[in-house]
């Protein structure tokens, strides 16, 4: 039996949330909105993308704020407006493909933002040139030589919880049907469990416990205000000396359980230049077995996942629950049918696409007729 094509349930106070299989394409930033707002390319990309064969499709990082965004083109969920190009967006790619749940990230880039897209070089903008002031824990820029971001203020923690709920306010409006907060890559969340990027002095900052203290604060305040699936991505590992390690990202996990964590999507990096990622085929699984086996929580695992047995064989050694791909479905947005045909499963798919199969994989939509006049 395949444990990739076996259903799973998410659970939340809400009630289950049943997946078809254990296939998720994760996040990618498209950097395609037209001030926060998304666009037809969102349309097509979702669309697209829904047809996958995967049971579970998660929105890319979207600003709780026009400040959050990473680049002026980042997907934003702020106000009426991006609320409601999301949803016509989102309503019109799901009419043209099978019924999956969808998930949204809702992210704050912290010292990362203000940045040109990556095609246009990544670097930080200047104000003067369409840039903005970043926020940070502390006082330090991402890189060397850059200008200071602002150090977030007391006050302005509260500001920034209550913009992620409103956020996931939004999104339950629109009718998605989880929530992944974004707590990796360097992000604000990530920058403040980090002790690269926090050095504060008062109580959100120094030791373990301060660190973790502000996500978990605004993980709190989201949970009281959405009832759906809510989870959250951590960066297990900041690949430098000094830095947020795999013990921690347990521990973290650990305090997040009882506060109503429905699952944990577990990745590295992305908080120094001056990281040393070990990079390799299931290079990140060992990040999530280690929170899957101290925690119990549902756990997605993510990273150079590109073979279906390698998938496959991630669930059956039991180092994670779900297995997430995300640049490997832009190469191949029916990777989910391949693994199905590999596998010798089956997945759901609109039905003018059944013709297309090579006739030694037809059984990967099951028991249908491909007839041809």
């Amino acid at each position: 039996m395949s444990l990739l094509f076996s259903k799973y349930t998410l659970n939340s106070p809400r009630g289950p949330l049943e997946l078809a299989n254990r296939i998720v394409v994760a996040p990618m930033c498209q950097y395609s909105a037209n001030h926060g707002e998304a666009t037809d390319w969102h349309l097509m990309h979702w669309g697209n993308l829904f047809n996958s064969g995967a049971a579970l499709f998660i929105i890319e990082a979207t600003g709780v704020t026009p400040e959050a965004r990473i680049t002026p083109a980042c997907l934003g969920l702020w106000d009426d407006r991006t609320e409601a190009a999301l949803k016509d967006k989102l309503t019109r790619a799901r009419k043209l493909a099978p019924a999956m749940p969808v998930f949204i990230q809702l992210a704050h880039a912290g010292r990362k933002a203000s940045s040109a897209t990556p095609w246009d070089g990544g670097q930080l903008l200047p104000v003067d040139q369409g840039g903005w002031e970043m926020r940070a824990p502390s006082a330090i820029p991402q890189h060397e030589g850059e200008r200071l971001p602002h150090e977030i203020t007391k006050a302005e923690l509260n500001d920034l919880i209550d913009a992620f709920v409103m956020a996931a306010k939004r999104a339950d409006r629109i009718g998605l049907d989880g929530i992944e907060l974004h707590s990796a890559h360097g992000y604000l969340l990530h920058q403040f469990l980090s002790p690269i990027a926090n050095q504060r002095t008062d109580e959100y900052g120094g030791s373990f416990e301060n660190r973790i203290r502000f996500p978990l604060e605004l993980f709190t305040a989201v949970r009281a205000a959405y009832q759906g699936v809510l989870g959250i991505r951590i960066s297990a590992s900041d690949w430098i000396e000094g830095g947020w390690t795999h013990d921690d990202t347990a521990e973290f996990a650990k305090h997040l359980k009882p506060l109503g964590c429905d699952f944990v999507h577990i990745s590295s990096g992305g908080i120094s230049p001056k990281q040393k990622i070990e990079l390799g085929p299931n290079y990140q699984v060992p990040f999530a077995k280690v929170v899957k086996d101290e925690t119990g929580l549902s756990t997605m695992t993510v990273g150079l996942i590109t073979d279906p047995h390698q998938a496959e064989a991630i669930l059956q050694a039991g180092d994670a629950d779900l297995v997430a791909l995300a640049r490997a479905f832009l190469y191949k947005p029916r990777w989910g049918w391949e693994a199905a045909a590999a596998l010798e499963r089956t997945v759901n798919a609109n039905e003018r696409y059944w013709r297309c199969l090579p006739r030694d994989a037809q059984a990967v939509f099951g028991n249908v007729k491909v007839g041809q006049r």
